[in-house]
This record gives structure tokens, C-alpha cells and sequence, in this order.
């Protein structure tokens, strides 16, 4: 198994391992988003966005922008951690942290030729990035979520445990 250290590229990294997947013809699909406890919703979309392509690409929240995009106390973990995680799994082969609210100049970069996204619809889906999507051809796919299965739904059930507040003033 390969370093996941390794799997972790800057942007520019990565947009040289895409001209080499174009040259060996072999098919970009990129998903997106924080992952900041990974549970089993999260592994099921990478198993399936991985099986939209030959390669899959994770472009990770910053923590600043995971932050601007759910609030105070969000992200759990750090940036670097989230990444590490990511790449240690088998179905992901790249992992690139961005700073924005969305991707939309990354997949200009990446121009991938596939998108997997879960929960969302091409209404939902943010003009920008779309507009990405559409400029390079790539396909746009979208997974159902998994049902009670979210980072949201977990932190809950956390904070709902016997002694919860207790550990978190400790």
C-alpha cells in the first residue's frame, strides 16, 4: 500500500498527476467535501465515486473554510488529519486541501471526467462549480445519501451520551 502521505498533493502536484492520467488514458473523478468524522456514509460515497473512474481525487475543505461553511467548533479535526485519513484509504488515490467555499477553481484545474457528489441535484449543485463540471466535459454524477448515516447526526448522538458535557469541560 502506498504512503498515505504521499497521497496528499498540492494543487499543482495534482494538476500534473491529471496530465499523466490523460496521457495514460485513464479516467479523473473528483468528489469534495470537510469529512470530518469519517463514518460509514462517507466510505460508501468514496466506494462509489471510485467506481466512476479509474482514479479518484478528494478536494478536501481547508479548515478555514470548513469552518466558514458549518460554523463555531466545526472542523473536529485538522485539516492535516482529515487528509491523512482520507488517503489511507484504498478507493482514494489523491487527496488536495482548498481554501474556498467551493471548488469551482480546482475543477477548472483538475478538469476531471467524472464528478461524484451525494445529496445534492444539478439545482443544488453551485453555478461555479458546475459551470467547471460543464467546461470540461466531465459527467456529473450524484449518490443518494446514506440514511441516518452523517457527521451531523453523529456529533448529536455524541453530545447526547451520559457525561458528554462533563469530557467536554475537562
Amino acid at each position: 500500500m502506498r504512503d498515505p502521505q504521499a497521497k496528499i498533493l498540492t494543487l499543482a502536484q495534482a494538476v500534473e498527476w491529471r496530465a499523466a492520467l490523460r496521457r495514460a488514458h485513464a479516467d479523473l473523478v473528483v468528489t469534495n467535501g470537510v469529512f470530518d468524522l469519517l463514518h460509514f456514509g462517507h466510505a460508501e460515497l468514496l466506494y462509489r465515486a471510485s467506481r466512476h473512474g479509474d482514479r479518484l481525487l478528494v478536494l478536501l475543505n481547508s479548515d478555514a473554510s470548513t469552518s466558514a461553511l458549518k460554523g463555531v467548533g466545526r472542523p473536529l479535526q485538522a485539516q492535516a488529519d482529515r487528509a491523512y485519513v482520507l488517503a489511507s484509504l484504498a478507493a482514494v488515490h489523491a487527496v488536495v486541501l482548498f481554501e474556498g467555499a467551493r471548488c469551482a477553481e480546482e475543477l477548472r484545474q483538475l478538469a476531471p471526467d467524472a464528478y461524484v457528489k451525494a445529496g445534492y441535484t444539478l439545482a443544488t449543485l453551485d453555478a461555479d462549480e458546475r459551470a467547471a463540471l460543464e467546461a470540461a466535459g466531465a459527467r456529473i454524477e450524484f449518490e443518494a445519501l446514506q440514511e441516518g448515516r452523517s457527521t451531523s447526526a453523529l456529533i448529536a448522538r455524541c453530545r447526547a451520551l451520559p457525561g458528554a458535557d462533563a469530557e467536554a469541560s475537562a
